[in-house]
């Protein structure tokens, strides 16, 4: 009877263990599936960011290409508007003064180019914030009336 009884007990312990094994087999399986998919998320977030990052930098040669291509221009005018300015007289001064500005502003964006102009504005509204601040909302202001004017006209 003893050795009935301890079948009886083996039969047992092995219902009893055999879920365990179980469970531990799909948790280890679990693990394994889930570090595979952190793994391909991972490699996924990693390849967009390069794709970004490539895109950014793409993106930056061209606004630097277009910033010197208009910086360019700007001189050729300046120096267009020199070699047509008259002699003497009002028109003179006028003409002078525009193909100055044109020139300075054909400089600066050629030294400085997007990046500098970018970080001259963040520091002129860091400074100013107040009328940086009521250039937009008047920026705003007419942006909002041409867009109405233009819808009333469509009708």
């Amino acid at each position: 009877m003893a050795t009935a009884t301890s079948n009886v007990e083996n039969n047992d312990m092995e219902k009893h263990s055999s879920p365990v094994k179980c469970e531990t087999g799909l948790t280890n399986n679990a693990d394994a599936v889930g570090a595979a998919c952190m793994d391909k998320t991972k490699e996924a977030a990693s390849s967009v960011a390069q794709t970004v990052g490539e895109a950014g930098a793409a993106l930056r040669a061209r606004g630097n290409e277009a910033t010197a291509a208009v910086a360019s221009s700007m001189k050729s005018l300046a120096a267009t508007i020199r070699d047509h300015t008259p002699s003497e007289g009002v028109l003179r001064a006028a003409s002078s003064s525009l193909a100055e500005s044109l020139e300075s502003g054909g400089n600066y964006l050629q030294e400085e180019g997007l990046d500098g102009m970018a970080k001259d504005i963040t520091n002129l509204v860091r400074r100013n914030p107040v009328p940086a601040m009521l250039v937009g909302v008047g920026i705003g202001l007419v942006l909002a009336k041409v867009t109405i004017a233009s819808f009333n006209h469509g009708d």
